[in-house]
């Protein structure tokens, strides 16, 4: 994937890759959701540490796409009507050390959307911390063709410790303003 964003694309610019700690083994990357690309780009941005994506069951329908979104690590998730697998399968790959990459707007969004708790409740209930991550560059295919440059921006991991599970508001609101702030280091 790598090697078709930079031969289509102006590549990828990985910014604060240095602010995950390396003593972290597992935590939960959660990134803004513009288009498709992200996915892709923040997998790159994240290598070499695989990345296990939460993905909505509908990507799954074809055996093409079940097999391409298998191969980047992802697993289904039923939004309309989500069950205990949703938590399950992600605690299950934090507690074996894995990292878990989930784009809390729920959905592709070029505005800032509401975030939704999934994230917060998965990293707290494991026991890791969240780490915020932007996307910026090419929303369309067309833009990609014209070598648009892709940014990931990684943020300071934040550690649920301190918050109870009645804190979740707090922490997607921290999660938003963590967004802005890497969204604004980018400008």
């Amino acid at each position: 994937m790598k090697l078709f964003i930079n031969i289509l694309g102006g590549g990828i610019r990985v910014i604060n890759r240095d602010r995950i700690p390396e003593d972290l083994d597992s935590y939960v990357v959660v990134c803004t959701h513009r288009t498709w690309m992200d996915v892709i780009a923040l997998g790159v941005a994240m290598k070499p540490t695989p990345l296990h994506y939460m993905a909505k069951k509908e990507l799954f329908g074809t055996k093409l796409t079940h097999w391409l979104f298998q191969s980047l690590h992802a697993f289904p998730v039923d939004r309309a009507s989500p069950g205990p697998s949703s938590l399950k399968i992600p605690q299950r790959l934090l507690k074996e050390g894995k990292v878990v990459g989930i784009f809390p707007g729920g959905t592709r969004s070029s505005e800032n959307s509401g975030l939704k708790r999934g994230a917060y409740v998965i990293a707290k209930r494991a026991g890791v911390p969240i780490v915020p991550a932007v996307y910026q560059g090419p929303i369309t295919l067309k833009n990609l063709f014209k070598r648009q440059k892709i940014y990931v921006n990684f943020g300071e991991p934040i550690d649920l410790g301190e918050y109870s599970s009645k804190d979740s508001e707090r922490v997607l609101q921290n999660i938003q303003e963590a967004f802005f702030a890497l969204d604004k280091e980018l400008d």
